[in-house]
């Protein structure tokens, strides 16, 4: 394989939409339908097949050809960082693993291959931020792991994910808490309210979900302190409250 370098950052950006707008295919907001929706795989995959196919062209082969799969056994089996990471991961979704059968990185949990693939994946983020990926690059392809892969991870970050990815597409960028406050939220069941925002900001200033723990009676040594102590001259130290309606509680994700 010819001594290719990183592309430069910002020579191989395809232009973000200009808004969030519905897919004209599954009629979600584009790039939520991602992966099994043609049209949102393509929108969301666009960024990654770009840099390849420029990979391609400068190894002089053919997209699809015999060439190509023994190019990306070797861009994974190169030093990390040396190639781009859209170039990485198209490499994974190109290879099966030689373990499970599925594609790379997003078979079964216990499958050992594709945990160490994913491994890989990350370990070029840490290597290359924030020169050769940025914040956002990193949430946008967070994304799209977690969405190939949606078994290997938790109900509430594969629901969180699908809905920030057409605001990742456009260059919007959550902050860590408010992923969580997502993340929350799809947990409590509120998942369908959270798809009906139009915008960013309506989505990440979801109001938060009071959390409710079910009540239980008072054991009866608890109802004989409690006698004991409204007698007591010092305040004792309140245990602290349930919350109630209308009031926040701990983010549990």
């Amino acid at each position: 394989m010819a001594d290719h370098r990183p592309f430069p950052p910002g020579a191989r950006r395809v232009a973000r939409p200009a808004a969030v707008s519905p897919c004209p295919s599954c009629g979600d907001l584009a790039g939520r339908g991602y992966p099994a929706c043609r049209f949102c795989a393509e929108l969301v995959d666009q960024y990654w097949l770009q840099d390849w196919q420029v990979l391609l062209a400068a190894e002089q082969l053919a997209e699809g050809g015999a060439g190509e799969r023994e190019l990306a056994e070797l861009v994974l089996a190169d030093e990390v960082g040396r190639h781009p990471w859209t170039c990485t991961d198209w490499a994974m979704t190109l290879l099966a693993c030689s373990q499970c059968g599925e594609e790379l990185a997003t078979g079964p949990a216990d499958c050992v291959r594709c945990a160490m693939a994913d491994g890989l994946r990350w370990s070029w983020d840490h290597a290359g931020y924030p020169r050769a990926i940025d914040a956002g690059e990193h949430a946008l392809r967070v994304a799209r792991a977690t969405l190939r892969a949606p078994h290997r991870s938790r109900v509430a970050i594969v629901g969180a994910w699908r809905l920030l990815l057409p605001f990742l597409l456009v260059g919007e960028l959550p902050t860590v808490g408010q992923v969580r406050r997502i993340r929350a939220a799809v947990l409590a069941g509120a998942y369908a309210d959270l798809a009906r925002c139009a915008t960013h900001v309506e989505l990440a200033s979801f109001p938060e979900l009071p959390w409710r723990r079910p009540e239980r009676p008072p054991r009866a040594d608890h109802q004989a302190k409690a006698h004991r102590d409204q007698h007591a001259t010092a305040d004792p130290v309140p245990d602290a409250p349930n919350p109630g309606p209308g009031e926040p509680a701990a983010d549990p994700v």
